[in-house]
C-alpha cells in the first residue's frame, strides 16, 4: 500500500511537471501566434497545397497536434476546428475535429484529475458534496448540456469534469455526442474562412440560443418526467 501511494505520489509529480514544460515551451516559443484568425488566412492557400500533396501525413499531423493542445487547455481550439474545415473540407474536417476534440478533452479530464482532484475534494470537500452527488445522478445529461451551450468555456468544461467522480468512458462518449452540433457548425465556418471576419462572429446569437436549447432540452426532459411520475404517483 505504502509502495503504491509512493508510485501515485511520483507519477502525479512526473505529470505535473510534463505539463507545465509543455504549456511553458507553448508559450516561450510563442505558440499562440500560429493559433489566431489573421495567421491562419495568411497561410491557409500555403498549408492547403501541403496537404493535397501529402494527406495521410497531413491528417495525421494535424489529429496529433488538436490532441496535444486540448488535452493542455493552451487558447486555440476554435482556429484550430477553423483550419480542419480551411483546408480539409467538410467531411475529413470534421471527422479529424470531432475525434480529436474528444480524445483530446478526455485526456485534459485526465490531467485535471490526476493532478487535482484529490487537493481540491479535500480543500472543498462541502462545496463539492453536491455537485459529486448531481453528477452521479444525472452525469450524462448535465455533461451533455454543458457540452452543447456555446456559453461555457470548451477547456474549462474538461477540466471541471475531472473534479467530478463522472467515469471516463461516460465523459468520452457524451462528448463525442454533445460536441458533434457544435464541430459541424465551426468547421462549416472554416471552409468559408475567407469571409470570417472575426472569432466572435462565427457564433451569431441566434445560434447560440438554439444551441442552448438543444443542450438543455435531455436535462428539461428528464425533469419533466420525472415530475410526471411523482405527480402520478401522489395522484
Amino acid at each position: 500500500m505504502v509502495l503504491k501511494l509512493a508510485m501515485n505520489a511520483k507519477g502525479k509529480v512526473a505529470l505535473t511537471i510534463l505539463v507545465v514544460g509543455l504549456m511553458a515551451s507553448f508559450f516561450l516559443l510563442d505558440g499562440q501566434e500560429y493559433l489566431n484568425l489573421g495567421y491562419l488566412q495568411q497561410v491557409r492557400g500555403e498549408i492547403a497545397l501541403y496537404v493535397e500533396g501529402n494527406p495521410v501525413v497531413s491528417s495525421v499531423s494535424y489529429f496529433l497536434g488538436y490532441v496535444l493542445a486540448t488535452a493542455l487547455s493552451v487558447p486555440g481550439a476554435l482556429v484550430m476546428s477553423l483550419a480542419g474545415g480551411a483546408v480539409f473540407g467538410l467531411h475529413w474536417g470534421f471527422l479529424l475535429v470531432s475525434f480529436a476534440s474528444t480524445v483530446g478533452a478526455t485526456l485534459a479530464m485526465l490531467v485535471s484529475r490526476t493532478v487535482l482532484r484529490d487537493w481540491v475534494q479535500t480543500q472543498f470537500a462541502a462545496q463539492l458534496l453536491t455537485v459529486n452527488q448531481g453528477f452521479a445522478n444525472e452525469g450524462g445529461y448535465y455533461l451533455f448540456s454543458l457540452r452543447m451551450v456555446p456559453l461555457f468555456p470548451f477547456f474549462m468544461v474538461n477540466l471541471v469534469m475531472g473534479l467530478t467522480r463522472i467515469s471516463l468512458w461516460q465523459f468520452y462518449w457524451v462528448s463525442q455526442i454533445g460536441m458533434l452540433a457544435g464541430t459541424l457548425v465551426i468547421v462549416f465556418a472554416g471552409t468559408q474562412l475567407a469571409a470570417i471576419e472575426s472569432l466572435s462572429g462565427i457564433l451569431s446569437p441566434g445560434l447560440i440560443a438554439a444551441l442552448s436549447l438543444l443542450g438543455l432540452f435531455p436535462l428539461l426532459a428528464k425533469k419533466s418526467l420525472g415530475w410526471l411520475r411523482r405527480a402520478r404517483t401522489r395522484s
